[in-house]
């Protein structure tokens, strides 16, 4: 896994590298001689390329200058557009200024005019305005500036960051700059993983630029293909369907029998080698008929035809035969239901995959979430952790990691957050991002494909953060897959379809 550096990692990893002996101007040299290379591949070449830079007064605007410099030095005339007074800048981003008099560059203050003109005849542009530690929204030249680069046409090559986006959070507060490139240092930073600052930022290009390797220090990490395919087990030549995992999904109702069967298949495709569906005795034979390879449990049910009450001496006798349990899909809120479903966490022998209508039986309750005998992840979109935590979905939004984080330390479980970059994380603070899925799993039905699947490498013996996170990455590819067939009429369905073609992928590459 890639380490992924908050603001504040990334300025300790400035101190302690300089510590070392590493100088800060040393380490802008180097940061601005590999945004001009990925400046002059953007441009398509050297020789008669113009190129522009957009400067603030901060180290982001340093090694902006630098950056000049070299594209001076390798034949393309550029233009310095500086937002703020030379005068303001402090070492070693000044030393750079006075450096440019070596060279052709051309420096303009800014105005709007200016840009505008240098944009219209430049190949590439460089967004060296602000760096990682901005917050809030741009304001009077600035957000001139970034308004400027996003609607010139002109390529636009960012420097760790794409300006105006909150290097904590990626959250966009005002306008910020929409990059083709982003070129970030050392590691990969929180701004240009997480949405909208992923989709802002282009391709995102780490450069080595001089910080020891063993400062890199994050508690947050991008998942790779690699990750994924250390964890998948491998079913030895003799094992049988129970020694492979047992899974029990425990869901549906009268009005939802189709979340419990996608849960069911999927952790089949996953790799258990045994599913029992338990589901309300009224909606059985429905549920029969759609599940070929799956065993079935009976259960009491309510007059609104949920499961009730009596199910828990049922599952007590059967559970202690699995090795995980999917709990929610389809089991609606009904009151004996959701009391029922949390009476099921507090007691399973098993791991836990709590989803859906699982996760709603805890609305203002997260403090119960701890009470429990075995592991657990729990699986929220933004309107059900809103429902647990007492928040709202905007706040979700504005910090997903932060609230993932704080959610898994209260429930004692692993949080998996859903979205476009779904967040996992652990009690003790970790967390794990992962990069595939995308708009093509936004339809009904992919959130109990992507339960069914944790349960099922939660039965295979995957610990609870290595099911959710192998889990998440293979979901997003499979929605990926499906995506490239269907586009936008892809179903859940077809996700589960691709889920083999998915595993199959990252065990070969």
């Amino acid at each position: 896994m890639k380490p992924v550096l908050s603001p504040s990692e990334a300025s300790a990893l400035d101190r302690d590298s300089q510590a070392r002996g590493i100088t800060a101007a040393s380490l802008m040299e180097n940061a601005g001689r590999e945004v001009a290379r990925a400046a002059a591949a953007v441009a398509g070449g050297l020789y008669g390329r113009r190129a522009l830079v957009v400067c603030g007064k901060g180290n982001n605007g340093g090694d902006g200058l630098v950056a000049a410099r070299y594209l001076a030095r390798w034949g393309v005339r550029v233009t310095v557009v500086m937002l703020g007074e030379a005068t303001d800048l402090r070492e070693p981003a000044a030393a750079n200024f006075r450096r440019l008099s070596e060279t052709d560059v051309r420096v303009r203050p800014f105005s709007a005019a200016a840009l505008e003109r240098e944009l219209a005849r430049a190949a590439v542009a460089i967004d060296a305005i602000f760096g990682t530690g901005f917050r809030g929204m741009p304001e009077d030249d600035f957000e001139a500036a970034i308004a400027a680069l996003n609607d010139g046409g002109t390529p636009v090559v960012a420097v760790d960051i794409p300006s105006g986006v909150n290097g904590e959070t990626g959250g966009v507060e005002g306008d910020a700059v929409w990059a083709d490139v982003t070129v970030t240092f050392g590691a990969a930073k929180t701004g240009v993983v997480l949405l909208p600052g992923a989709e802002r930022a282009g391709l995102v290009e780490v450069a080595e630029i001089g910080f020891p390797p063993d400062l890199v220090k994050s508690d947050l990490w991008l998942i790779e293909d690699e990750d994924v395919a250390a964890l998948l087990p491998v079913r030895e030549t003799d094992t049988h369907k129970r020694a492979a995992g047992v899974v029990f999904v425990i869901g549906g109702s009268r009005l939802m029998t189709g979340a419990v069967c996608l849960a069911a298949e999927a952790a089949y495709r996953a790799g258990a080698g045994l599913v029992t569906v338990a589901v309300p005795k009224g909606v059985l034979s429905v549920v029969q008929s759609r599940l070929l390879e799956t065993t079935f449990l009976s259960l009491p049910e309510t007059d609104d035809g949920t499961v009730a009450r009596g199910a828990l001496d049922v599952l007590a006798e059967r559970l202690p035969e699995a090795d995980a349990v999917a709990i929610g899909p389809g089991m609606t809120t009904h009151a004996e239901t959701a009391e029922t479903i949390r009476a099921l966490v507090r007691a399973s022998p098993v791991p836990v995959v709590l989803d859906a209508d699982g996760l709603n039986a805890y609305a203002g309750r997260r403090g119960a979430l701890a009470d429990r005998r075995s592991a657990a992840v729990l699986t929220p979109h933004a309107g059900e952790f809103a429902r647990i935590a007492g928040v709202t979905s905007r706040d979700v939004g504005a910090d997903r990691v932060g609230h993932a984080r704080k959610l898994a330390a209260e429930a004692n479980a692993i949080v998996l957050l859903k979205g476009t970059r779904t967040v996992i994380a652990s009690p003790d603070g970790s967390a794990r991002i992962n990069p595939t899925g995308g708009s093509f799993l936004a339809t009904g039905g992919t959130g109990d494909v992507l339960t069914g699947m944790i349960a099922g490498l939660l039965a295979r013996g995957l610990s609870a953060g290595d099911a959710a996170t192998a889990a998440a990455y293979l979901h997003g590819l499979a929605g990926q897959l499906a995506g490239r067939e269907r586009a936008e009429g892809t179903t859940a369905g077809d996700v589960l379809a691709n889920v083999a073609r998915a595993v199959e992928g990252v065990r070969r590459r």
